[in-house]
């Protein structure tokens, strides 16, 4: 059988330089689940690396950073991730 602390350690990951539950790693802009040592950080927040990390703080430009050529038609912060071209 399985004891609430095999749960606990289960559902914990480490990352940030701090414990998080599984589910709660997401990315600050369009809140895709995220796995520890897999995604970008900036001032302590996590993020995903396409398209989020590189849109928000990567260079600018089409193709550059390996981010890919998305359009934005405006700075959409609620979740939807932009159509790739």
């Amino acid at each position: 059988a399985v004891g609430y602390r095999d749960l606990k350690a289960v559902f914990k990951v480490m990352s940030l330089g701090r414990n998080w539950h599984r589910p709660c790693l997401r990315c600050e802009r369009c809140k895709k689940t995220l796995t520890s040592g897999g995604h970008a950080e900036h001032e302590g927040r996590p993020y995903c690396h396409v398209p989020c990390y590189g849109y928000l703080f990567g260079p600018k430009g089409v193709n550059i950073g390996e981010v890919g050529c998305y359009n934005y038609d405006k700075d959409d912060r609620d979740g939807e991730i932009p159509s790739e071209n």
